[in-house]
Order: structure tokens, then sequence, then C-alpha cells
């Protein structure tokens, strides 16, 4: 059976794709790649990828490719599930034939609620969906497949058995064809890494227990299931030569960092092939190996600080405190390593005084660039479920009707409008500062190409705030 694997087209600049941390509309135009997808599709013969929001391909462009493939697997999350039910209502009206699938997330933590979202989805996925989809590809009757629910010609939903987590990652095709086949690299973009830029994993799940974090507590796990270092290396090899255009390779795995030994090993591999690489990494890695990456060609980490306050840190059990976030920090200066910090405002239980503690900590952290986020309650999590269980819900989604973060919770010291407005006010305060600003400029004054590349972000960061404003005022 001929297999289409699609990110669906939605609201114009959401990344719902199958790789993004959670799906929203962000501050400056930004996708990542669709590495789950792409990895299923890898293992699917007669199969096709296409990720329609960042190749500008809206329903009627989607129905036309649609149209030829004997089934369809759709990426959807919590907040685009209306959305993709739509979608998939529009494939099965214009090719009645058409199985479609639904994986991702939300369809794994809620199969039965997924299946009743639409008639139109024939089955969902469980968890770790990549040889699923394979057999579904294959024209396997959904009755004899493992790790999925479908619905019955009766009408009836029927939930298989589960599948086994993959243990050896090594068995798993590379996604370089797959991206070189069907996708335009330079469509992906992240205003913190080099352009173009691309992505993969070496590894799934994490140890880390974070209450918020979405993908180990939904599809990976809680066991980092890794790659070999040679497996790894070979593939980077490989991407050099397909894509000898791409300035950044970004390992995208939870926490790259949670076994150092094997990512020095990786690295000691990536050394003599001479890219620049970067990766998510918890605030907690010693100066030598910080060093030993950096040699190795690291230039970024990606790091979620998440709080300068250590009683939200141990409610969300982060596992760092605010005094590992500086050392490793500290070391990251004095190294050379960039980092681009991500934090989360609305976490259990903020108050006016944490959210300013966190504030002037990541002041006072002054990593190159920032993130600030809103706690999204994500079905299958247990900060979902404390918040359930709290009545800590504002009545209001995870995104807005325009694809921006909503303040979903609120807390007695906290409503949500005080949460949502703190998150402009944290922007404010970190870049108009004299050092952000100068190391802006002097990446502007550096490169041309970085130059044009910073004042469309700023015109696009400077615009989603008066949008997302107007929108929080209108709901």
């Amino acid at each position: 059976m001929s297999t289409l694997f699609l990110g669906p087209p939605g609201i114009e600049g959401f990344d719902g794709g199958a790789g993004a941390r959670y799906q929203a509309r962000r501050e400056v135009t930004s996708y990542w790649y669709p590495t789950w997808l792409a990895q299923a599709a890898a293992l699917t013969p007669e199969s096709r990828l296409l990720d329609c929001p960042p190749h500008d391909v809206d329903l009627e462009g989607c129905l036309k490719i649609a149209r030829d493939f004997d089934q369809v697997i759709l990426n959807t999350s919590t907040p685009s599930l209306a959305n993709d039910c739509r979608v998939a209502e529009a494939i099965r009206s214009q090719r009645p034939g058409t199985r479609i699938g639904f994986v991702g997330a939300h369809a794994a933590t809620l199969p039965k609620e997924t299946l009743e979202a639409s008639r139109a989805i024939d089955w969902v996925g469980h968890r770790e969906f990549d040889f699923t989809c394979q057999e579904v590809g294959q024209g396997r009757p959904l009755e004899e497949i493992r790790g999925l629910s479908y619905r019955a010609p009766d009408g009836r939903i029927i939930h298989n058995a589960a599948r086994e987590l993959i243990s050896d990652m090594d068995v798993l095709p590379w996604v370089a064809d797959v991206y070189k086949r069907d996708l335009d690299i330079r469509r992906y973009a992240i205003g913190y890494l080099m352009h173009p830029y691309l992505s993969l994993y070496t590894g799934r799940g994490c140890p880390a227990q974070c209450t918020f974090c979405l993908w180990p507590q939904t599809i990976g796990g809680n066991r980092y299931r890794v790659r070999s270092p040679q497996n790894v290396a070979d593939e980077m090899a490989y991407l050099k030569k397909l894509f000898p255009e791409v300035k950044e390779f970004f390992f995208d795995d939870d926490t790259f960092t949670a076994n150092l030994p094997r990512a020095r090993a990786i690295a000691d591999k990536l050394a003599p092939l001479g890219l620049t690489w970067s990766c998510n990494s918890r605030a907690n890695v010693n100066e030598e190996t910080i060093r030993h990456l950096k040699d190795a060609g690291l230039r970024l980490f990606l790091v979620g600080y998440e709080s300068g306050n250590d009683e939200i840190l141990k409610n969300i059990k982060k596992g760092v405190n605010t005094e590992q976030m500086r050392q490793f920090t500290q070391a990251c200066h004095r190294v050379g390593v960039t980092i681009h910090g991500t934090f989360i405002l609305g976490l259990p239980v903020e108050t006016p005084e944490t959210i300013e503690r966190t504030i002037r900590f990541a002041q006072e952290l002054d990593v190159f660039s920032i993130q600030v986020s809103l706690a999204a309650p994500y079905p299958g999590t247990e900060l979902y479920e404390q918040a359930r269980a709290n009545g800590w819900f504002a009545g209001s989604g995870i995104v807005q009707e325009g694809g921006y973060q909503s303040a979903a919770l609120e807390y007695p010291e906290l409503s949500r409008e005080e949460i949502f407005e703190a998150v402009e006010r944290f922007y404010h305060r970190w870049y108009f500062r004299p050092k952000p600003i100068l190391r802006i400029v002097k990446t502007m004054l550096a490169d041309k190409d970085v130059c044009v590349r910073r004042l469309r972000e700023g015109f696009e960061f400077f615009k989603s705030l008066r949008d997302r404003r107007t929108a929080a005022s209108s709901s």
C-alpha cells in the first residue's frame, strides 16, 4: 500500500511537527524537522513524507497530493487535533477508500478519545510507532498489528496489545535519504541555530523525571535508548556529503548529555569530520566534558533552566538546582560554548515573587539568547494530572485561536492573566540590556546574511507580542 506520512496544514506559522518540543506558533518563525515521521517513512516502502506548514502547502495542495495514496498517516497533537480531524475528513471525502491513521503523543495517550474525535480516523498509534506504521504500510490487517487501536467495521474501538519500545536503536534506518527526497531543508529554521541547519536523534527517552516534559512521558519513556557512536558518526559523514550546504547539525535527543561517556565517544568520532554541531543538555555537565565536546565541534547547548526558584525546580522534579545551573553556565562561558536558555512561567506553584526571581536569575546567567514559554499541561504528563487534582486549570486551552501559547494554569496567588502578561515583561527585561543588544549587533555586523535574518526576526518578534496580546484580549 502506498503511504503518505503527513504533517497536516493548519494555522500559518504553527509548528505542530513530529519533532516540536511543544506545538505552537512561536515569537519568531521556526520549524523543527518531522524526524519521528521521517523515521517511520524510512521503514515503509512506497512512502512519502509531506510536511505542509514549513513548505507552505495549504489544504488544497495537500488534498491534491493525498489522493494518490492508499493510506495517510497524520501526526497530531493536543492543540491541533480539531484541525487535523478536518484535514482527515477532507482526505476521506475525496477518496473514501483511503485508510487514515493518527500518530503522536496525543493519540498515544488518548487513543479512544482520538478515534472518537472523527469517523475519518481508522486507527491510532501507541507510543513508539515506527514498526507499527511499517506493518500498516505493508497492508497487514489492523487486528494483527501490535501497538495500535482501531475502529472495527461495526464501529467498536479495539485496543491491540502494546508494542515494546525499541531497545537496539541501530536497527532503525537513517532519516538522511527521506530528508533529501521529501524535504526542502532551507524551509526549516530555528533562531538560535545557524542556517541552514539539520536535526536528528541519536537516541530516545530521557532518565530525567520532569513533570511537564511531553515526549518521555508519552512516547519515548524514561530510559535513554541509544544508537551506537559508530552508527551516529557514519550517518553524520553521510549527511555531510548529502547536504554540503548545512552549517550546523543539531542532536535533538531529549538529553544528549544524559550518558556522558557516550557523548564523549560520539564527539571523538565527529571530530575528524570537522562538523559544527549542537545539542540539548541539562545544566549539570562538568567543565572537562564541556571542553571535550567543544574541541570536537560543539557550538551550542539548548538548556532548559525553567525557573530561578529552587522550590519550583523541586516541584517539577527537575533534578538540578540553581547553584548547579550557575556553575554549569559559568563553565560554558569560560570554555566558549554558547547557550540558548529556555524558561517556563506558570509551573507549580508560581507566584509574583517566583516570576521576579526567575527573571533576575536569567539576567544573572546572561546566556546568549532565551525563550520564555508558558506551562503546558499536556495529557499524559504528571503536570496534567497535578493540575486536574488541584484545580489549577484556568479554563483556556494550551494555545490561543491564532496558535500562540495560552496560559492554561493559574494558582491562588497568581491568575492566568498575570502569568500570560509576565512573558512579555520577561522578554523586555532580559533583551533590552546592553549585553544582549551588543551580542546581537556583533553577529549582525559579522555576517550580512545574519544581519538580514536578525532584522526579520526582530520584526516578527515584536509583531508576535502584539498579536498574542490582541488574541488574549478577545478571548
